[in-house]
């Protein structure tokens, strides 16, 4: 167990070893989440990922991508068909 003292402004000093774990650097952001009335302090931008990955989870097969040259692919398609999207509308 880790303990940081809270300063007058609010600020709290996070100890190294929760940094280390958190893949905390300098300049990142921390987001705090309450959770079975507790307080959890977690990287903001791995929750963003793992948010992202949870959203995107199951399409891969929905599309049937089964290589990354299915996705690269796929992203090209999109492309092509946005540019002449945009295309049409300037016509």
């Amino acid at each position: 167990m880790d303990l940081a003292k809270v300063m007058s402004k609010g600020q709290v000093t996070i100890p190294i070893n929760i940094r280390k774990k958190l893949n905390l650097k300098e300049g990142d952001k921390v987001v705090f989440i309450e959770k079975n009335g507790y307080m959890v302090i977690a990287n903001s931008t791995m929750l963003a990922l793992e948010q992202v990955q949870n959203a995107f989870e199951g399409e891969a097969e929905r599309l049937d991508l089964k290589s990354e040259e299915d996705v690269v692919n796929l992203v090209k398609e999109v492309r092509k068909e946005r540019f002449e999207e945009k295309k049409e509308k300037k016509q």
